[in-house]
C-alpha cells in the first residue's frame, strides 16, 4: 500500500531515543487483511503488543444508506450563519481552564506574578498571550487557538492558525451504533457520557467528520471532497490535513518530536502549544485508551482502499513520535479544525 505521511516512524517504542532534528521522515505502511479489507493495530495497543494486531469486524448493514448529496445543514446543531466564529477582541493573558473543562498547560508560561511559572520546562515557549478565543454560534461554545509558526515539508517557513482543544458538536449516539442520520451532526462521547464530550470533544466516524453522506464510509466518494474541505467545522474554519499537523509537528523551538506537541497531562511538554490531549477512541464501536491514546483522521481518503478507509495519525502518552497509516471510516476519532486564511 501507498505509504501515508509517517512522522519519524510509528509510535510505541518509548525507548527509541529522541532526535534534536524533526525532519526525519520515514514511511509506516498499512499491512491488508487477506480478504482485501484494512487491518491494523492502534497506537496504544502496539506499544503493549507490538506482535499482535487488532482486526476490525466490520457490519455493512448497521449503515444507512443515503444520498449522495452532502448531509443537510437543516438542522439547528449544523444550521451555519457568516457569524457563526466570533473571535475575541483581545488575546487570553493567561488560561487556566476553558469553558470544556481542558485545563491547559499554564506551566508553560512564565509571567511575573504567577507562583505555577517553570523556566526549567523552557516555559517562555508559548508566550502569555498566545491563546485567542472564539465562539460557535451553532452550540455556544468557545474554544481556544492559537497561531503556530515552523516549517512545512519543503522546509520552508509556515504557520497554521489551529484550534488548541478537539471540536465538539453535535448530538451524541451510542458508541456501538454508526453515525447514519445524514439530518444532524452526530459524535460520540467516551463511555456514551456527555461529560467526555466536554472534556475531550467529540469522537466521529470520518463522513461524519466531513459531513458528508453516511455511505460515504463504505463507499469512495472522492468527488465530494473539496479543498479546504470544512466538515463539520464552523463557517471560516476547515478540517486539519497532514500539511498542517506537520507545521505543528515542526514548530519553531520544537526539539522533542511528538512531546512538544502533546499537553504535559498526556505525558508531553507541549513547546509548541497544540495541547494534544489523550481523548481515546472508538475502535471497532468499542472505546478505548482514554487517557492514554489519541487518533485524528485527515480529510481524504486511502489510496488503495478509498472505499472504506481513509488516512489517520495516532499518538499514545509516551510515544516519541506521531504514527500514520489507514484506518476504517467507521472508527471514531477527535477532530481539530484550522482557520481558513
Amino acid at each position: 500500500m501507498t505509504a501515508l505521511l509517517a512522522l519519524a516512524g510509528c509510535g510505541g517504542d518509548s525507548s527509541s531515543s529522541v532526535s534534536p532534528e524533526l525532519s526525519d521522515v520515514s514511511s509506516s505502511s498499512v499491512i491488508p487483511a487477506s480478504s482485501g479489507n484494512l487491518q491494523s493495530s492502534s497506537s496504544k495497543d502496539s506499544k503493549n503488543s507490538s506482535s499482535s494486531e487488532e482486526k476490525a469486524k466490520e457490519s455493512s448493514s448497521s449503515v444507512k444508506p443515503s444520498s449522495s448529496d452532502a448531509k443537510s445543514s437543516s438542522s439547528e446543531v449544523v444550521k451555519q450563519s457568516s457569524s457563526s466564529v466570533v473571535a475575541s477582541s483581545s488575546s487570553v493573558d493567561i488560561v487556566k481552564s476553558s469553558s470544556s473543562g481542558i485545563v491547559f498547560d499554564t506551566a508553560r508560561f512564565c509571567t511575573p506574578g504567577y507562583s505555577y511559572c517553570d523556566r526549567s520546562l523552557g516555559a517562555d515557549s508559548v508566550q502569555a498571550g498566545a491563546y485567542k478565543k472564539f465562539t460557535d454560534t451553532r452550540n455556544g461554545r468557545s474554544y481556544y487557538y492559537l497561531t503556530i509558526n515552523g516549517k512545512d515539508k519543503d522546509n520552508k517557513p509556515a504557520s497554521v492558525t489551529v484550534m488548541a482543544e478537539n471540536l465538539n458538536i453535535g448530538v451524541m449516539v451510542d458508541g456501538k451504533k454508526d453515525q447514519s442520520d445524514d439530518s444532524k451532526v452526530e459524535r460520540y462521547c467516551y463511555n456514551n457520557d456527555t461529560t467526555n464530550c466536554d472534556e475531550y470533544g467529540g469522537l466521529y466516524q470520518w463522513a461524519e467528520m466531513m459531513q458528508l453522506p453516511s455511505e460515504c464510509n463504505t463507499k469512495s466518494c472522492a468527488n465530494l471532497i473539496k479543498p479546504n474541505h470544512q466538515g463539520i467545522c464552523p463557517n471560516g474554519w476547515r478540517l486539519l490535513t497532514e500539511d498542517d499537523f506537520y507545521v505543528v509537528l515542526h514548530a519553531d523551538g520544537n526539539k522533542h518530536g511528538a512531546e512538544d506537541v502533546r499537553a504535559t497531562s498526556f505525558g508531553g511538554l507541549n513547546f509548541s502549544g497544540y495541547s494534544l490531549i489523550g481523548a481515546g477512541y472508538n475502535w471497532a464501536y468499542v472505546f478505548k485508551n482514554e487517557k492514554e491514546a489519541t487518533q485524528w483522521f485527515y480529510p481524504r481518503e486511502s489510496v488503495e482502499y478509498p472505499e472504506e478507509g481513509a488516512p489517520i495519525s495516532s499518538m499514545n502518552d509516551a510515544d516519541k513520535n506521531a504514527a500514520s497509516r489507514d484506518l476504517y471510516k467507521t472508527y471514531g476519532s477527535s477532530v481539530r479544525c484550522v482557520m481558513v486564511e
